[in-house]
């Protein structure tokens, strides 16, 4: 009987060391997949706290005094001078959405406001028809991005323009508007998107 038991013990035993092998394969494998991911969420927290300004400025007449008005270049390859007021009409606090979308020919940023934002633009866009709007942005930098000459009323809250940045600057760039108006809360985190409710 004792050696029934003795043989069952080390059959045992050898069956164990072999799961414990494998067990501390799995271990391992587990491990590194959690080093990993450590590391990507790192780079991802860095992102989060990245934050980016846009701001927009009507372009205008020559104003006499010389303290209303100032004038910026857009495009750094090939400037074009243009006249704007100092102060802008509308700005990232606004902002509820903002993203890299595929056009012809290229990229664009896409940016969407919210009800107030929406009323400004609708208000500026139609009583300065024909007027160009010029786009500030600083991120990493600070730059003049474009600016888009404002053909129709824009109703909608949404404004596409082609920005002098590289798509990777459209990113960051986007990145951060996202980011502060998650902060402003203005744009639910992600994940966090309210559900519509069922009628």
């Amino acid at each position: 009987m004792c050696l029934y038991f003795a043989f069952r013990f080390r059959f045992f035993s050898k069956t164990m060391n072999l799961g414990s092998l494998r067990f501390n394969s799995y271990l391992l494998a587990l491990l590194l997949t959690v080093v990993a991911t450590g590391c990507k969420s790192a780079a991802e927290r860095e992102h989060e706290k990245e934050a980016s300004t846009l701001r927009f400025y009507l372009e205008t007449d020559f104003d006499t005094t010389g303290s209303k008005t100032t004038v910026v270049p857009i495009f750094r390859a090939s400037p074009i001078l243009i006249r704007i007021n100092k102060e802008p009409v509308l700005d990232e606090g606004s902002l509820i959405d903002a993203k890299v979308v595929d056009v012809v020919g290229g990229f664009a940023i896409q940016v969407r406001f919210d009800f107030r934002g929406t009323l400004t633009l609708e208000s500026i866009s139609s009583t300065y028809r024909g007027e160009r709007l010029a786009i500030y942005s600083m991120f990493t930098e600070g730059r003049w991005l474009a600016a888009p000459q404002m053909t129709v009323p824009i109703k909608d809250g949404v404004l596409t323009f082609t920005p002098d940045a590289t798509r990777e600057e459209a990113v960051r760039i986007v990145r951060g508007l996202n980011n502060l108006a998650i902060r402003l809360g203005n744009k639910p985190k992600p994940g966090k998107e309210k559900k519509e409710e069922p009628f």
